[in-house]
């Protein structure tokens, strides 16, 4: 399932999935692969894309 909440987050910050993809310490693909639903990411990598979002993982990353 793509992660539409999380590309809205990144946007609203402004940020390239490259710029995203650096603050957490992976790639730019991982990142993309995350947006699309291709890719399940760790929970500590999560954990990763909430703090440098400013968001929660309820908001981000859990279904409702």
């Amino acid at each position: 399932m793509k992660n539409l909440r999380m590309k809205a987050a990144r946007a609203a910050m402004d940020l390239s999935q490259e710029e995203l993809a650096r603050l957490c310490d992976v790639s730019r693909q991982t990142i993309s692969a995350i947006e699309k639903g291709d890719y399940n990411p760790t929970v500590n990598l999560c954990i990763a894309i909430c703090k440098a979002l400013g968001k929660t993982l309820d908001e981000l990353f859990w279904d409702e």
